[in-house]
């Protein structure tokens, strides 16, 4: 079964709104049998809404529509339906019900203008909607399953959840997908792919499918097939081959694995951080249940505050420069020290887009992970994309630290 989503809105296409509504709608489908074979965006004119619908039944089986369906005159989501469908306008009393109900809860009473969220084309089942006032739509025409939803991200997702997907499972036998995700860290797509070239081969012959999807430091490999069986014998596989990269599955993150680790080995953290300027400590701080083992970080972006709270020897700054490995580690041990932790993480960089020298170039990053009086260090090249270096940095601390707590556990 293919699908198309549609989504109206003046305020995607001039870049004021990220559409968040199609990539969440894309990843549900597909993992349950319906495959999406366009994404489109368009403006809040009937033409628009009309062409994008004629043009999407010839491809797709399901079309799902999101925006363009709240109380103003701009929305007209609701009124290019009807004329597309050559219907007229019914009020529907259901749907009034959710809407006072949506006003009781403030304290307030129905205005005339929301009242016409109760009315819908005379051709749909209104899908009820928990969370706002504009109704869903589902629309059964010629074999073609027509799905309107409120932009409105929480709004659209309720419904998705409560009303669409179980109609859709009911309307059509929906095949098995299952998708396994390997998340990698230190190894670029073109060497994982030289690396998994006779695993592709073995691949594709039991009709499961490998993706490549990189971000910036991570390269996650998703494995798509219909028996988990397969994909799990085919993951043992490819775990043989790159293994040593492998730092997680699926939805997890970096922060959320070295979390993980630090809470079952009963180990704490602290940060020294000077080029990730708090990236490191915030990555960390939005897993849940870190206060259990994360100390706190020390931003030492000034040489007198590596000096002053990390006790980094001025004349070694001096002599090395602050991006050298002697202060990394220094920092590293000092974090330590300062914070009694039993793990410290130290960065320091130049994250440019200025600030290089023929001798450390933007983009030069030394790290350094400690446990103790033992401490290691390396030293990095990324770009010269300010944002993309410091999250990389703090990527790759991670990563080590992640190696150092297996190694010695």
């Amino acid at each position: 079964m293919t699908a198309e989503i549609i989504t109206i809105g003046d305020e995607i296409l001039i870049g004021q709104v990220v559409d968040t509504n199609s990539a969440w709608m894309g990843s549900l489908l597909e993992k349950n049998g319906l495959k999406v074979i366009q994404i489109t965006s368009i403006s809040d004119e009937k033409d628009a809404i009309i062409n994008a619908l004629l043009n999407a039944k010839k491809k797709a089986d399901v079309i799902l529509i999101t925006g363009g369906l709240g109380p103003t005159n701009d929305d007209i989501t609701k009124k290019s339906l009807a004329d597309y469908f050559g219907v007229g306008m019914v009020f529907n009393k259901e749907v009034y019900l959710d809407v006072e109900n949506v006003f009781t809860g403030f304290n307030s009473t129905v205005s005339e203008i929301n009242r016409h969220q109760a009315e819908v084309p005379s051709n749909c089942i209104a899908l009820r909607n928990a969370y706002g006032t504009a109704p869903g739509m589902w629309f059964d025409e010629s074999n073609t399953i027509y799905i309107s939803l409120p932009g409105v991200p929480y709004e659209m997702k309720g419904l998705m959840l409560n009303e669409v997907l179980p109609r859709l499972k009911e309307r059509f036998a929906l095949p098995t997908i299952i998708h396994k995700t390997i998340l990698t860290y230190g190894i670029g797509e073109s060497k994982l792919a030289e690396m998994l070239v006779y695993s592709e081969k073995r691949l594709n012959s039991k009709g499961i499918k490998l993706a490549y999807l990189p971000a910036p430091g991570l390269v996650r490999l998703r494995l798509t097939g219909s028996k988990e069986v397969e994909i799990n014998s085919v993951l043992e596989e490819i775990l043989e081959v790159i293994g040593y990269y492998v730092f997680g599955y699926n939805d997890e993150t970096l922060e959320e694995v070295v979390v993980n680790l630090l809470l079952e080995n009963n180990r704490t953290l602290s940060a020294a951080e000077s080029c990730t300027g708090g990236y490191l400590s915030h990555l960390v701080t939005s897993v849940s249940g870190c206060s259990k083992v994360y100390q706190g970080s020390i931003i030492a972006y000034k040489n007198e505050i590596k000096y002053s709270e990390l006790d980094v020897d001025l004349r070694i700054i001096e002599e090395y420069g602050a991006v050298s490995k002697e202060v990394v580690e220094k920092m590293a041990l000092g974090a330590i020290k300062k914070m009694n932790s039993d793990y410290s993480i130290a960065t320091t960089g130049i994250a440019g887009p200025s600030g290089g020298t023929d001798d450390k170039p933007v983009g030069t990053v030394w790290i350094a992970v400690a446990c103790g009086e033992r401490v290691e260090s390396k030293k990095l090249k990324f770009g010269d994309n300010r944002e993309r270096n410091i999250r990389r940095t703090a990527l790759a601390s991670l990563d080590m630290l992640r190696r150092e707590i297996i190694k010695y556990k």
